[in-house]
């Protein structure tokens, strides 16, 4: 059942409601334009993700020297050299159920065996060409003085080899089943990862919002990937009852702290 959100706007409440892309092809436009709509923040809390287009409509061949079998739909690489496969579907394709499973699948295997960091680093300075940028300066710009501009073509080239890229299944909807294989392989699966990302679209009033929201991040997963889980919290006095206080009220907060000091001054 489509869902519904609700701007508050200069004391205006206006109800947005979730709408289908018209087409696969203006949800892959506006990652190309807005790349930070995969959310790099749920994929990594602590450091998150940015990410550099390298190209849409990235070739993958079958086998060695020979022309592409397949085109991928966008190829991004994050601020790490990690090369970024993305797949776009709408929620409408029947191959969103299963299917895009094994295409990704066989595009991230035939990319790590055929792909070299020269055919990508071209890639990138066509994209930056038909876009109008200057290629170093995007880099840059991009990298933030983190990473010398060799170093991250060095990087992304040793991230390839060694299979640590990251596949992601990007539509408006992600079905059930498919977030369960997604989270299933996800916690196989190291280096590589394998992620979905619902960025569902709610119109209203001439007005357009878009919320994205990344699956496959489970707390198995993460282990296997050498992600540092979340700090578990202490339970202080005063955090205590300050919770006490939210549920209960007053009250039983007086009585707490009686129980609490009498306990600790035996």
């Amino acid at each position: 059942m489509p869902e519904s959100i609700f701007l508050l706007n200069n004391g205006q409440l206006i109800e947005m409601n979730e709408s289908t892309y018209l087409s696969e092809d203006l949800l892959q436009k506006l990652l190309a334009d807005y790349p930070s709509l995969i959310s790099g923040s749920q994929i990594d809390s602590e450091r998150p993700r940015r990410w550099l287009l390298v190209s849409r409509e990235f070739g993958v061949p079958d086998e060695k020297d020979k022309g592409n079998r397949w085109s991928l739909d966008h190829l991004f690489i994050d601020q790490d050299g990690i090369p970024t496969l993305v797949e776009v579907k709408r929620s409408v394709d029947t191959r969103l159920r299963r299917e895009v499973i094994g295409q990704i699948l066989d595009y991230a295997a035939n990319a790590v065996s055929y792909w070299t960091i020269e055919e990508i680093r071209h890639r990138f300075e066509e994209c930056c060409n038909t876009t109008g940028k200057e290629m170093n300066v995007e880099l840059d710009d991009f990298l933030q003085g983190e990473t010398e501009a060799e170093q991250f073509w060095e990087n992304t080239k040793t991230n390839l080899k060694a299979g640590k890229i990251r596949m992601l299944i990007i539509a408006d909807v992600i079905p059930k089943e498919l977030q369960r294989i997604i989270e299933f392989l996800n916690e196989q699966m190291s280096p590589a990862e394998i992620l979905g990302v619902e960025i569902k679209q709610f119109i209203g009033q001439d007005l357009k919002t878009l919320v994205p929201r990344v699956i496959g991040m489970t707390s198995k997963a993460d282990s296997i990937k050498g992600r540092p889980g979340r700090p578990e919290e202490t339970w202080t006095e005063e955090r205590f009852l300050a919770e006490l206080l939210k549920t209960k009220g007053q009250k039983d907060v007086d009585t707490a702290k009686r129980y609490w000091h009498g306990y600790h001054a035996k």
